[in-house]
């Protein structure tokens, strides 16, 4: 089991900025590929990012491209998404996710193994 636990989500105005962060235990969290979704009221859970297990290599949803960066730390077991130029339809729940052992990455709620509780990100226009 790999347990996940999200924190930075908060209150921000549009063009402002947040970093999120998710901690790992359990296994061995460099064996699993981190990626990161988001789910707004009334919509289903959607991909926001993902990163590899080494860290070299990501990917973005077209919507956030450019704005958000992930990133992981290995040694710390975490994983990080900094959201910068925030805009009101960002407001979501934003859940960190690990997925299959050895893959490459999680792009889809399928290919997610294991999910953290969700950390509220409300941006105000």
């Amino acid at each position: 089991q790999v347990q996940l636990v999200e924190s930075g989500g908060g209150l921000v105005q549009a063009g402002g900025s947040l970093r999120l962060s998710c901690a790992a235990s359990g296994r061995t969290f460099s064996n699993y590929p981190m990626g990161w979704f988001r789910q707004a009221p009334g919509k289903e859970r959607e991909f926001v990012a993902t990163i590899n297990r080494s860290g070299g290599n990501t990917d973005y949803a077209d919507v956030v491209k450019g704005r958000f960066t992930i990133s992981r730390d290995n040694a710390k077991n975490t994983v990080y998404l900094q959201m910068n130029s925030l805009k009101p339809e960002d407001t979501a729940v934003y859940y960190c996710a690990a997925g299959r052992a050895y893959s490459n990455f999680v792009l889809t709620t399928r290919s997610a193994e294991y999910w953290g509780q969700g950390t509220q990100v409300t941006v105000s226009s």
